[in-house]
């Protein structure tokens, strides 16, 4: 009995001191999952969420869209106002109007006045533009405002926009820029920017990167073809209205 006894304990004693060690590796493995996406995503790290600038493209001469993304407020004050601020090398500026906000464009003179790449000469130029609202931004919550402008013509064109964000309490200035070779990283407060990239080789600065403009397609059909297709067309539908009529007949002699 004693023997049994003995033998059946050792069992129970091992499964005893196996099942805290597969909790415990059970609870590494998730911790370190989550560590991994909040180290990819950046939940975990408040310094990551800035306002930034997403251009639809950078390539020089061409019309983007871009996107000013606003996630958060001043500190936990939600956000009422935001004022972008365009540099100068860029004189064509159409902003999207945005539900529940108010926008108002500044202006200032060119001098001495700019000519762009249809030779039209421009004198005035928007210096900056203001979304405001009377519904605030709460914290937490995202907002993207839109500008459609014309890029510059030199490639390797760094544009800054430095953004002004006014809260019910306080605002936040992301005007900082990188320099001397220091991390654009390390700022606190960086001013949304990107640099202008050389256009597609074979295309034009203006026809194949304007969001407005319409295409052909790559593959349009020969003049003529449409035509022939309709025939072609309008001769298999006859063809099938006479096979089916054909189909009813038979059944009917066969009767």
């Amino acid at each position: 009995m004693r023997r049994n006894d003995i033998g059946s304990d050792r069992p129970r004693a091992d499964r005893h001191d196996r099942r805290p060690a597969r909790t415990r590796a059970r609870h590494l493995v998730q911790t370190g999952a989550v560590a991994l996406i909040v180290g990819a995503f950046g939940f975990a790290s408040p310094a990551s969420a800035h306002v930034t600038v997403t251009p639809s493209t950078t390539a020089a001469g061409a019309h983007a869209v871009l996107q000013f993304s606003v996630g958060h407020g001043c500190g936990d004050s939600p956000t009422t106002k935001i004022t972008i601020q365009i540099p100068a090398e860029i004189t064509s500026v159409t902003p999207t109007r945005t539900a529940l906000w108010t926008v108002a464009k500044q202006t200032e003179t060119v001098d001495p006045p700019a000519v762009d790449a249809h030779g039209n000469k421009i004198t005035q130029r928007v210096a900056s533009v203001t979304f405001s609202t009377q519904s605030p931004l709460p914290d937490g919550y995202r907002e993207v405002f839109e500008l459609t402008v014309q890029l510059p013509e030199a490639n390797g064109t760094k544009l800054v926009f430095p953004t002004i964000q006014t809260c019910e309490q306080g605002e936040s200035a992301w005007i900082e820029v990188a320099q001397d070779g220091r991390n654009a990283e390390e700022l606190q407060l960086p001013a949304p920017s990107f640099i202008t990239s050389e256009p597609a080789a074979g295309t034009g600065h203006h026809l194949s990167t304007d969001p407005h403009a319409t295409h052909a397609s790559a593959t349009a059909p020969a003049p003529g073809t449409d035509r022939v297709l309709t025939i072609a067309a309008l001769a298999a539908g006859l063809l099938g209205s006479v096979l089916g009529g054909l189909a009813l007949v038979r059944p009917r002699r066969q009767a």
